[in-house]
């Protein structure tokens, strides 16, 4: 039996939590919420709902990403889980398409699986300009560098869990999704998109929404990139 773990950063998210988790298939294993710092109820609702809430006190998408992989690397060796997967707590995914984010990797033994939120599957403003400019930098840079075929930078992904570790994962904050990508590129990973539906998110966006958050964002994926491409 395949055992799966789901890794949600949250920050300030007490409306959408609940809605995520409820929403994830009940072939989950675990499902571990990491308040990045989180001011309202959202740990309280993610509680409530079910989940292992952790705390991160340390502001940024990675940190409380790495809080996940640090409690999971904690558990008994019995206990760990064979896929990892990542997801937002805002609800702009649909975590009932977990299912089929991992099934590659269960089915056909690919390591690493992107949920890919292309044009067609988005709702109307789900994705700003900024957003859906920097996902085709991005995605086009890695192609010349590295001959990907990524298109998406999407936060909702599964890994194998050994391979995850094999990645040593060490960005803090916007990068983290870029630096998964690059990593499983330059350690030959296999790896797949799946399309996934995508939707206008609950509350305002901590990066996208705000111009800071926008900036750093493309500073941070850009300078991963860059690094990688001339190692």
């Amino acid at each position: 039996m395949t055992k799966i773990v789901v890794i949600i950063p949250a920050f300030n998210e007490e409306a959408s939590i609940p809605l995520v988790i409820n929403a994830i298939p009940k072939n989950v294993d675990e499902i571990i919420v990491v308040s990045n710092n989180s001011t309202d109820n959202t740990e309280k609702n993610a509680k409530n709902a079910g989940a292992t809430v952790l705390l991160e006190q340390r502001k940024g998408y990675g940190y409380a990403c790495l809080k996940g992989m640090e409690y999971i690397a904690s558990l008994n060796k019995k206990e760990q889980p064979d896929i990892v997967v990542f997801l937002d707590g805002d609800y702009s995914d649909y975590p009932e398409e977990l299912t089929k984010i991992v099934q590659p990797i269960i089915n056909d033994n690919i390591d690493f699986v992107v949920g890919a939120r292309t044009k067609d599957l988005r709702e109307e403003g789900s994705m700003t300009i900024p957003q859906i400019f920097g996902n085709w930098l991005a995605t086009s840079l890695m192609r010349l560098f590295f001959k990907s075929t990524f298109t998406d930078l999407g936060p909702f992904r599964a890994i194998k869990y050994h391979k995850l570790l094999g990645l040593n994962m060490e960005d803090k904050t916007y990068g983290w999704t870029v630096e998964m990508q690059l990593k499983a590129l330059k350690q030959k990973l296999t790896y797949k998109e799946i399309p996934v539906n995508y939707r206008n998110r609950i509350g305002v966006s901590k990066v996208s929404g705000t111009i800071k958050g926008a900036i750093f964002a493309g500073v941070k994926i850009l300078g991963w990139i860059f690094k990688y491409s001339f190692k």
